[in-house]
């Protein structure tokens, strides 16, 4: 039955929640990896993905304000076998940020399946999840955050800590395009984000979630169960005319109870410019890091939280936890990541 948020439930659906976003290099290639649908929220989740929705992963060349180069993702009904049909267009130019254009078809596979065609492989399926927090940690950031206070770290073990995404799992894209793309060959600077669609009663595409810095909802808006943040629906290129002093504000209040910089509103405002547009930058060929100093793309083992936990509190944040303790749920070669 079709949904075309017209329920809550329907908006509240988490196969149409992005829960990360990496970017990295593989051979001679750029990898992305779009996540959705954590059983972090409980284990009776909806399994796939959502056969009217669409998940497009953006690119920006060069510090364009839109994006030049949209993948966008599709998938059919599950069939007896929990398998569905995956079919990948391109678009570029004007296209890439056009719903009503239809861009190439440059690829069909099966979830559970590697397929590859003219220098693109996808793989698309359930895996382990190699996302790494103590969400007890990021609760303390939140309150933070929310009320404008120092955050009251005396009770934080990060000796203690313990991941606790251990054991769940989320819906994969993994997205592979070679060096031998004529626009993103080895030295483009990109800047990458994603997004879910859905299918509307009136024919058109409804943009429900979108992805580009990790960390950005749970920090900022973690409240926002329904969708119902206009982030969702704005286009980067809009972040910080719409948000740069709301999230600029938020962090001055933070630094300023916690006496960790000179300037707060300075402070603040220099971290919405970092944060927004809200897409990952990442230079193609390059070795990814995400981390307080270096935001390059980002790889499975990097500790995002830490980093951007470090960030809106202008001082060291010690999450306990290393990249060892996910080892496991990451491969060095495609897909790259640990099927469920």
């Amino acid at each position: 039955m079709s949904h075309h948020l017209d329920t809550p439930l329907a908006r509240q659906n988490g196969r149409l929640y992005i829960d990360d976003l990496y970017v990295f290099p593989g051979d001679h290639s750029t990898v992305f990896v779009m996540d959705v649908n954590s059983t972090i929220t409980g284990p009776d989740i909806e399994p796939g993905f959502h056969p009217e929705a669409r998940y497009e992963v953006k690119v920006h060349i060069d510090g364009a304000d839109f994006e030049a180069l949209t993948w966008r993702m599709s998938f059919g009904e599950r069939d007896g076998g929990g398998v569905q049909a995956v079919r990948v267009h391109a678009l570029d130019g004007e296209e890439a940020r056009d719903d009503g254009a239809d861009g190439d078809l440059v690829l069909e596979g099966r979830t559970g399946e590697s397929a590859s065609a003219d220098g693109v492989r996808l793989w698309a399926g359930r895996i382990a999840d190699p996302f790494y927090i103590d969400l007890s940690l990021l609760n303390i950031v939140n309150a933070a955050v929310k009320d404008g206070t120092a955050p009251d770290l005396s009770a934080w073990r990060p000796e203690q800590a313990s991941n606790s995404f251990a054991d769940t799992t989320v819906e994969s894209i993994v997205l592979e395009m070679s060096h031998q793309h004529r626009q993103l060959h080895a030295g483009a600077r990109a800047g990458v984000w994603c997004v879910t669609k859905l299918a509307t009663d009136a024919g058109g595409w409804h943009p429900v979630n979108r992805a580009g810095h990790p960390m950005m909802w749970p920090i900022f808006w973690p409240d926002d169960t329904d969708f119902s943040n206009p982030a969702n629906q704005r286009h980067p290129s809009a972040d910080f005319g719409a948000a740069g002093k709301h999230i600029g504000d938020q962090v001055a209040a933070v630094v300023s109870a916690a006496g960790t910089s000179a300037d707060p509103d300075v402070y603040g405002e220099a971290v919405a410019w970092a944060l927004f547009p809200d897409v990952l930058p990442y230079m193609v060929g390059t070795p990814a890091s995400y981390g307080f100093a270096v935001r390059n793309g980002r790889t499975l083992a990097d500790n995002a939280p830490e980093a951007m936990l470090s960030l809106v509190l202008n001082a060291g944040v010690n999450s306990g936890l290393r990249p060892s303790v996910a080892g496991h749920l990451r491969k060095p070669q495609f897909p790259y990541v640990v099927p469920a």
